[in-house]
């Protein structure tokens, strides 16, 4: 037997007010309006704002046509442009999201409207290592030359 759950005419008066209730309301607000669980790629503000798109982006455009690129609204439009043309490019749906009410750090989302559960989705610069060992030991060597 199944039972189903009645609203109350609290319930009805709450949805009617603020909306339908929300999974996840907070996490929603950060990714631009999808789930974690959801997406592919995600940039801050300011990896979106440096003059070159990254490639990772474009691949993985490339490796998810059904996916929908998200953007942040409180960025200008210089910023969000070439991703824009990215998407265009690759055929993939973009939205330009914007929130009053909640600012986050995150600039772009590339994601699935389906769980993909991806376990890392944050790109970050390799510094390379090597060039900066080399960097420390000329300067240690030209301030202990005699």
């Amino acid at each position: 037997m199944i039972t189903l759950e009645r609203k109350t005419v609290e319930d009805v008066l709450q949805q009617g007010i603020y909306g339908p209730l929300e999974t996840k309301p907070e996490e929603r607000r950060k990714y631009l309006g999808t789930l974690r669980e959801r997406i592919i790629i995600a940039l801050t503000k300011s990896q979106v704002a440096e003059t070159n798109p990254y490639p990772e982006v474009q691949q993985s455009m490339k490796e998810y046509p059904k996916a929908q690129l998200l953007l942040n609204g409180n960025m200008t439009y210089e910023e969000l442009s070439k991703y824009v043309k990215l998407a265009a490019k690759n055929k993939i749906e973009h939205k330009i999201v914007t929130n009053k009410e909640h600012d986050t750090d995150i600039g772009l989302v590339l994601a699935m409207n389906d769980a993909i559960d991806k376990e890392e989705i944050y790109i970050t610069k390799k510094v390379q290592i090597t060039e900066m060992h080399a960097e420390k030991k000329s300067l240690f060597a030209k301030l202990f030359r005699r």
